[in-house]
């Protein structure tokens, strides 16, 4: 028995993993929008008759936690609480068979490049005129740009070609439309996301123009920021630093995975490079923008990684004094290459390597971050948060990177708005200070 009344043409959307996600869940709930839908995202009022879940199935925390949300959906379906329950997504795509034999309360499963049969099966039609239209997520201030589709990369332990195929870039006119579209409407921050940042062109023209992308971007109008995010290092454009170096709306950061050093574990990884060219590639970066923020990802816990694999990581990390750095435990994904090796590091080791890296990490993150006391920054203003207006600089993408706090008794800012922050005080990873003129 229904326990609320339901409003027939509202549909909840729940986005689980990356940016990649949030910019599919954006155009589709765009696409309902235009279909007359009545459309939230993530919303907690219970009175939507559809929920749709896009799902992450990249390691295995992240589809635990998308079964476990798909599982709360079909206990509220099954006590008449939503009339459908849709899942689309990364899980989708790789387990559909299974999950369609285990939680049957789902209505239709659909993959990542379902979009127009997910709106069909909702009695809505998918609108081609509505090239870069979507309901944003983020703030209005920024927001993700995805440049491309898939991936042709080769990583052993990575099965993100499995749920999103090969490349596919989006063309330049389209992207341009989007950036034209986004500014417009008070998007001041472009991130651009996608598998590989440094594939983009190679399907349409043979060779590799991000670089003539970003400057198209760069000339957009209204734009002051664009971020990249998720450069792969092996073949990577050198002639990306140019523009970033010679555009002064391209923030001096760069998002590149790395995910290990030692050779042993690179040639197992399939990376396509190896120790001495990738420090070489880290300082060619610092040599050509100076100033420039780098975060890297790593891997702990990779099969075969032995303890000496792990110091060599240990010691490069605290060599190369990184301004950002997250590490994963690995997770043994069936289908990958990797699944072929036996995962023979304890959870406990990787657990352990990965905190020792992230101490290393912590201390260099306070050491970078007192060197910023008395300077200043152009900040943008994410949110107020308790008593403070919470903002970033160029260096430091949403979510993941160091934040500045301003005291909000003390200071008024609007959020969404830049402002220049003298630095007052530091820690690991935040920072604080005042509005100075």
């Amino acid at each position: 028995m229904k326990t609320k009344t339901l409003k027939k043409n509202k549909i909840n959307v729940i986005t689980l993993g990356c940016s990649k996600n949030i910019y599919d869940s954006e155009v589709l709930m765009g696409q309902l929008k235009a279909n007359k839908f009545d459309v939230t995202h993530e919303s907690t009022d219970d009175d939507s008759s559809v929920v749709i879940i896009n799902t992450c199935g990249f390691i295995d925390n992240a589809k635990q936690e998308s079964i476990d949300t798909i599982l709360q959906f079909a206990q509220a379906k099954q006590s008449g609480k939503i009339d459908k329950l849709i899942v689309t997504g990364c899980l989708s795509e790789r387990y559909k068979p299974e999950l369609e034999k285990e939680i049957t309360q789902v209505d239709e499963f659909f993959g990542t490049r379902d979009l127009p049969r997910l709106l069909k099966s909702l009695g809505a039609d998918y609108k081609h005129e509505l090239v870069g239209e979507r309901l944003l997520t983020t703030p209005q201030h920024y927001a993700y740009l995805k440049i491309s589709e898939g991936c042709d990369r080769p990583c052993s332990f990575c099965a993100i070609p499995l749920m999103r195929g090969n490349h596919i870039s989006i063309p330049e006119n389209e992207l341009v439309l989007q950036a034209r579209q986004l500014a417009a409407k008070g998007t001041k921050e472009l991130i651009l996301i996608a598998q590989d940042l440094t594939f983009y062109g190679l399907d349409l023209h043979k060779k590799r123009t991000l670089s003539d992308l970003l400057k198209r971007l760069s000339d957009v109008e209204g734009i002051d920021w664009i971020r990249l995010h998720y450069a792969y290092p092996s073949g990577f454009p050198l002639d990306v630093l140019d523009t970033m170096k010679e555009r002064s709306n391209i923030c001096k950061y760069l998002d590149m995975p790395l995910q290990h050093i030692s050779d042993n574990m690179l040639k197992s990884m399939r990376r396509g490079i190896t120790r001495e060219k990738s420090i070489e590639l880290v300082q060619t970066i610092r040599d050509k923008v100076p100033g420039i923020a780098i975060r890297t990802t790593l891997i702990a816990g990779y099969p075969g990684e032995t303890e000496n694999d792990y110091e060599e990581m240990k010691q490069w990390v605290g060599e190369s004094r990184f301004d950002r750095l997250g590490i994963f435990t690995y997770s043994h994904e069936e289908n990958t290459h990797a699944f072929q090796l036996v995962d023979d590091v304890p959870d406990e080791i990787k657990k352990e390597r990965a905190a020792g890296i992230m101490d290393i990490q912590q201390s260099i993150s306070r050491e970078l971050n007192e060197q910023k006391i008395g300077q200043t920054f152009k900040v943008l203003f994410d949110r107020k948060e308790g008593n403070f207006f919470v903002g970033r600089t160029e260096f430091d993408s949403p979510e993941v990177d160091n934040e500045i706090l301003v005291d909000a008794k003390e200071q008024y800012i609007r959020v969404g708005d830049f402002a220049n922050v003298k630095i007052t005080s530091a820690q690991e990873f935040d920072l604080f200070g005042e509005v100075s003129d």
